[in-house]
């Protein structure tokens, strides 16, 4: 059977990762949820299961809908007779458009048609509409003109666990609290007795949630109706044997549950919060209070502090808010030291005003509005400290040259401009300086809280006495500037290749620090190895793949540490394939994976040269990535590759590997690279260079060239 669960923008990656937790693994991710195989049993599990699904959709059928007439057609080949009886009531949810039918209610209207009059030739007889909870709930998807048409087993939105009012409008939907929860690692920290703290409550949802997670008690146990119960396929001894054991486990469960504490300056909010968690069965273990932000106080030795404040949306509200988030970050550093904190906003410098460095930033949509999960470390080097409040002991104020002066200021310029685009656009990780003043030969790249510094090796000319007292300069500024701790900044020293040498791993003792990418986690390394394991240039390329892989097959050639694989995987591939000749970076790049969820079961690595890879392979592929080094001689490789000279035969080669309709992305960084166009005659080519460069590499836009290449 074929099911699609819904999930709310931006988390279907974790509702991927929930349902590989119930056993279920053949998984297709698209913006609007996850699709999957599975038994009517598996369907019922994630109904009483899911903490982050909003519906769970039976899909009955797909058919093509260019218009009216072939909707309503497509519809009636359903018995619906089979699904529900004529006295029973149905609603139809409708979502999407085409070219011939640009409104969802004329689109819902002729669904309910088609069904309405199965019933009446079959029966004589017609149910009847129900807007407000139905018998049956019917729901249509139309995209590019293909109709998915769906039972939703689901019933009212999962979200909705039946411990919360329905009346009013609640600030955060229950499956967006666990998320968030989720995303701060709740489940580690409860396991291992840490207590969790919300300061600004509200109606009780984050604590509510966390309890049901602590207590591995299954969210829909408290819900009376599902979708399915009025179904004539509905299987009563199925849906009764998971609900006995999710019974038992909540029995279990609930005597693990930590101290869960929410405070509220607002007595009628902490009075509703008791009500619900009433209703959620949980008064025992969880506890509320009206106090004001001003009285926060540790309640135990480790833990959770999780809040949602407002956000300031409404004009005139920023500056306020900004003394009390300020608030809120001083009373975490002075009472909250060793817990961890997770704090949602949707506004920048409201969470800049928290006084804190974030150790992981995750995207969510609270209803529309984007928002970032700010999670943190609460601990002393993780403090924002104003350099004006900096004890002069902490801080290296260095001094500055007329020509270290111009240095300064070039990397001061360029991160004020660059750290409010990279904010705009949700990146952490980004090129500030390349080599802008030629005496200053290195290139600065921020990763979050660190600072990865690469110096090129200077000219003959320069003398080497000269060229390591500005290294030491550059060292002495780059922590003053960019307002990070000298441990958190390290340097690399990078040579041009030449003949036979080839980089060498730098340090044995290997550590990897996680850095976001769009949703990804990715893993890089600052000490071993002369790059990180990110290239940073190639950002939108990776991205641009993501877009591309939804239900294609993808092969990454090259494939360094799997970063372009794990964003083909989260934007939906059906599988991937990753070569490369490194043990190494295909350990690095399993890792990769594995850390976003991901399991090897489709996604496959094999070690070897690409080329004579590419003419034993007989698999075609939907979408392939080419990013070959400029230059290599792997002891590995027969020969040597000189991309320039060898870069035809490696494009027809991935050619051979290509679906007719497939697409190949050619990208080098070789900064002298001419594409042999001429040689290229049964090929559509599309230069993409200027469109994949990012802003932080404008400054030298040469650092690479890419292409997309399809077959004529």
């Amino acid at each position: 059977m074929n099911f699609f669960a819904t999930a709310p923008k931006g988390i279907a990656d974790l509702l991927a990762d929930e349902l590989r937790s119930f056993g279920l693994d053949d998984l297709k991710l698209s913006p609007a949820g996850v699709a999957f195989e599975g038994s009517l049993a598996q369907a019922y599990r994630v109904c009483l299961w899911s903490r982050l699904a909003n519906r769970v959709l039976l899909i009955l059928q797909e058919f093509p809908s260019p218009d009216a007439e072939a909707l309503y057609d497509g519809v009636q080949r359903v018995d619906w007779t089979e699904h529900f009886l004529s006295h029973q009531t149905f609603a139809v949810d409708f979502s999407g458009t085409s070219k011939n039918i640009q409104h969802t209610h004329f689109g819902a209207l002729k669904v309910k048609d088609a069904i309405v009059d199965d019933f009446r030739s079959k029966t004589g007889e017609r149910p009847s509409i129900r807007l407000d909870s139905p018998d049956i709930r019917i729901n249509l998807h139309l995209q590019r003109d293909i109709a998915t048409l769906s039972l939703d087993l689901s019933g009212e939105s999962l979200h909705r666990r039946g411990y919360r009012p329905f009346a009013g409008i609640a600030p955060l939907k229950e499956n967006l609290a666990a998320a968030l929860l989720i995303r701060a690692n709740w489940a580690e920290i409860a396991a291992n007795g840490g207590a969790l703290l919300d300061p600004m409550c509200g109606s009780g949802t984050l604590p509510i949630e966390a309890a049901l997670i602590a207590g591995n008690i299954a969210p829909g146990l408290l819900r009376e109706k599902f979708g399915f119960l009025g179904w004539q396929g509905h299987k009563p001894h199925i849906w009764q044997n998971l609900r006995q054991e999710a019974t038992e486990l909540k029995e279990l469960g609930v005597q693990k549950i930590p101290k869960i504490v929410g405070w509220d300056a607002d007595s009628s909010i902490i009075k509703q919060s008791w009500e619900n968690v009433g209703k959620a069965g949980l008064v025992r273990y969880l506890h509320f209070e009206k106090r004001a932000l001003t009285d926060l106080e540790k309640i135990a030795e480790t833990g959770l502090v999780i809040a949602n404040p407002p956000y300031g949306e409404r004009l005139g509200e920023l500056s306020s808010l900004k003394s009390l988030y300020k608030r809120l970050g001083e009373s975490l550093k002075e009472n909250f030291v060793n817990w961890n904190a997770a704090i949602l906003t949707s506004n920048q410098e409201l969470g800049h005003a928290l006084g804190l460095r974030a150790q992981k930033i995750y995207s969510f949509y609270n209803g529309a509005l984007p928002c970032k999960l700010l999670c943190f470390e609460i601990k002393p080097d993780h403090f924002k400290i104003p350099r004006s409040e900096m004890p002069i002991e902490k801080s290296i104020v260095p001094v500055l040259n007329e020509k270290s002066t111009m240095f300064a200021n070039r990397l001061r310029k360029n991160h004020q401009h660059l750290s409010r685009w990279a904010q705009r656009e949700n990146i952490s990780c980004y090129r500030v300086y390349d080599a802008d003043i030629p005496e200053y030969a290195v290139a600065i790249d921020i990763y979050e809280q660190w600072v990865h510094v690469q110096e090129y090796a200077p000219p003959k000319e320069i003398e080497p006495d000269k060229a390591q007292l500005r290294l030491k300069e550059i060292m002495q500024i780059v922590p003053d500037i960019l307002q990070v701790s000298p441990d958190k900044v390290f340097l690399k020293v990078r040579q041009k290749q030449k003949g036979t040498q080839q980089y060498q791993k730098l340090s044995e003792d290997e550590k990897f620090y996680e850095i976001q990418e769009d949703n990804a986690i990715l893993l890089v390394n600052f000490t071993n190895y002369l790059d990180t394991g990110l290239f940073l240039d190639h950002r939108i390329t990776r991205l641009k793949i993501k877009s591309l892989s939804k239900g294609k097959r993808f092969l990454n050639l090259f494939c360094y540490t799997g970063t372009a694989t794990v964003q083909a995987a989260l934007g939906g591939a059906t599988f991937t394939t990753s070569v490369d000749m490194s043990y190494t970076y295909l350990k690095w790049a399993k890792r990769n994976l594995a850390r976003n969820g991901l399991s090897e079961h489709r996604h496959h690595f094999i070690q070897d040269d690409c080329l004579p890879w590419l003419k034993e392979n007989t698999q075609t592929f939907d979408l392939i990535f080419l990013d070959p080094p400029t230059f290599s001689n792997s002891k590995r490789m027969e020969g040597v590759l000189d991309i320039q000279r060898d870069h035809v035969e490696l494009i027809e080669l991935a050619l051979e590997s290509l679906d007719k309709y497939g697409i190949l992305i050619f990208s080098t960084n070789h900064r002298k690279f001419k594409l042999d166009i001429e040689s290229l005659r049964d090929v559509v080519i599309e230069n993409w260079s200027e469109k994949t460069l990012p802003e932080d590499f404008k400054r030298n836009p040469k650092i690479h060239q890419c292409w997309k290449l399809t077959k004529r």
